[in-house]
């Protein structure tokens, strides 16, 4: 159990994602105004910030063309 984030000793999860997985959502979280995003309960949108901030622990800035080949990699493996 992690003790630093957000709120002390509150239980976490520990989440393996795909490189590129987490630049895409790094990227689109970062250019999202949260306040547009639909939800039912303001719990969705502090979660969505606490991931973000979750995101950019992990990952140095992206450039545009590092952005560019994740979404590339992303997309491509889209099975719907």
């Amino acid at each position: 159990m992690e003790t630093g984030f957000p709120w002390g000793s509150t239980p976490t999860v520990d989440l393996r994602l795909w490189r590129a997985d987490a630049i895409v959502l790094s990227d689109w979280l970062m250019s999202t105004d949260l306040n547009t995003v639909p939800i039912t309960h303001p719990a969705q949108k502090q979660a969505l910030a606490d991931l973000l901030a979750r995101l950019e622990e992990g990952i140095i800035e992206s450039t545009d063309e590092e952005i560019a080949a994740a979404q590339a990699e992303v997309a491509k493996n889209m099975g719907w």
